[in-house]
């Protein structure tokens, strides 16, 4: 992992957590407990901040930015999927995300929603608690229903189990 300062910010990462080596960290972000974020994501407060809730996962290729004295906020137990794009944006408790989705400014997804693959939240957009989206631009498609709960939280254990297995059994091998 890489952690960089500027501006005179610098990363604050929960030590039950787990960062991917070639992950990328920069200035005003807060990352809580037993969180993992994969490998290749890049996190940046530069120039906002940038705060991830505990045991949230932010998979692979994931990139995390905020405007200018702006925040991103994401709750806890939240999965963001392989190479999404997250943009000043807030994201509630429990929330799925998932790949390759973008999620723009100051919109606002409520918690135990489900954003599906290749969607895109425009900017301003509010997605109700407990609601499916999906398309370009994303609309609704339906309820979470106790099922999908019942799927996600099984989903976010495993990741809160990865981000402690290869806290402490992982070797890198050159």
């Amino acid at each position: 992992m890489s952690q960089y300062e500027i501006n005179g910010k610098r990363p604050a990462i929960d030590p039950s957590s787990w960062v991917a080596p070639s992950a990328d960290i920069i200035g005003n972000v807060t990352i809580g407990k037993n969180c993992y974020i994969g490998w290749g994501a890049v996190i940046r407060g530069d120039y906002g901040t940038i705060i991830i809730g505990d045991g949230t996962a932010i998979e692979e290729n994931v990139t995390i930015h905020a405007r200018p004295g702006n925040f991103t906020r994401i709750g806890r137990d939240v999965t963001i999927g392989h190479n999404a794009m997250i943009h000043n944006t807030t994201i509630h408790d429990y929330a799925v995300i998932g790949m390759n989705s973008t999620i723009t400014d100051y919109s606002e997804i409520g918690e135990w929603s489900i954003i599906g693959e290749h969607s895109l939240v425009k900017r301003n957009q509010s997605v109700p608690a407990g609601k499916i989206y999906a398309g370009v631009p994303a609309v609704e498609k339906g309820d979470v229903i106790e099922r999908h709960r019942i799927e996600w939280s099984a989903a976010k254990q495993v990741y809160r189990e990865l981000a402690a297995k290869y806290r402490g059994e992982m070797k890198r091998l050159d």
